[in-house]
């Protein structure tokens, strides 16, 4: 039963990438929000697949991967609910807007972009536990580690104030893409390796 949980979150993380990346390319906000928590559902269970598998010496890594996956989830759930139902049915004051609305790239915004860098921390540990074994599990340990590096920008560059809401927007759907090209094969390789994984 963890084999298969490893290999079924794996394969819906990376459908979840996948449709997000097509509603970005569509303009369609609400189906970026909703695959994204779905993202967040699978990457925690993927997260446990790993920490599960882990090797003894490496443990600790794996428990570090899920502590901040939660933490990850947490805030991307909190985020995208908000979106889909304060945000999307009801009439915002301004101020409420400017906060709320993740158009804006008001406080739910910079709180998006604080849980992709715990989200980060999160793969970057993951990436510890794999003792790679093959090449799929080489590419891998190190799409996970460098994954790692997103950690930076997403928490400096909003406290920098880069982000605003009058930028051209495709600047921002184009950084996603990039991010969803970056993240699909991670899914896809993590299915091979709980595959090959033994109970």
């Amino acid at each position: 039963m963890n084999k298969k949980i490893g290999m079924y979150s794996s394969a819906v993380n990376f459908i979840a990438v996948l449709c997000f990346a097509v509603s970005m390319l569509f303009d369609f906000d609400e189906g970026s929000y909703f695959f994204s928590m779905f993202i967040a559902f699978s990457f925690v269970a993927m997260m446990c697949g790993y920490a599960y598998f882990a090797e003894k010496n490496v443990k600790s890594a794996g428990y570090v991967s899920v502590a901040f996956a939660a933490i990850y989830t947490a805030i991307i759930l909190l985020v995208y609910f908000a979106q889909l139902t304060t945000v999307r049915l009801h009439v915002l004051t301004q101020q409420a807007e400017a906060l709320l609305d993740f158009q804006q790239c008001g406080l739910l915004f910079h709180y998006d972009l604080l849980g992709y860098a715990v989200m980060s921390v999160a793969a970057f540990f993951a990436g510890l536990t794999v003792q790679p074994q093959t090449k799929p599990d080489k590419w891998l340990k190190g799409l996970l580690m460098v994954h790692g590096v997103f950690f930076f920008s997403c928490l400096i560059l909003p406290m920098l104030g880069v982000f605003k809401a009058d930028q051209p927007t495709w600047i921002g759907v184009a950084v996603l893409e990039f991010w969803c090209l970056y993240f699909c094969p991670i899914g896809v390789l993590s299915l091979l390796h709980f595959s090959n994984c033994r109970e």
